[in-house]
C-alpha cells in the first residue's frame, strides 16, 4: 500500500462519507437557491405575497445553512 493510499484511508476513517456530505450540502443548497429564485419571481410579480415572502425567507435560510455546513466541513479539513 502506498503512502498516498494510506493517508487517504486514514482521512476517510477520521471523517467517513465526507465527500457524500459535501455533495448533499451542495445539492440541497442548489435546490434552495432555485426555490428562492422562484419565490423571488412571485414576489416581483406581486402574486400571493402572503405565502411567497415566508417561503422565500425559508429558502434563503436553507441556502445559508448549507453554505455554513459546507464551510464547516472545509474548516475541519484544515485542522486535521
Amino acid at each position: 500500500m502506498s503512502r498516498k493510499q494510506y493517508d487517504y484511508l486514514m482521512a476517510e476513517a477520521k471523517a467517513p462519507y465526507k465527500g457524500l456530505r459535501k455533495f448533499i450540502y451542495g445539492a440541497l443548497g442548489a435546490s434552495g437557491a432555485i426555490g428562492a429564485f422562484v419565490f423571488l419571481a412571485q414576489i416581483a410579480a406581486g402574486r400571493e405575497l402572503r405565502d411567497a415572502i415566508p417561503n422565500f425567507m425559508l429558502q434563503i435560510g436553507v441556502v445559508a445553512l448549507m453554505v455554513f455546513l459546507f464551510r464547516l466541513e472545509d474548516r475541519n479539513k484544515t485542522k486535521e
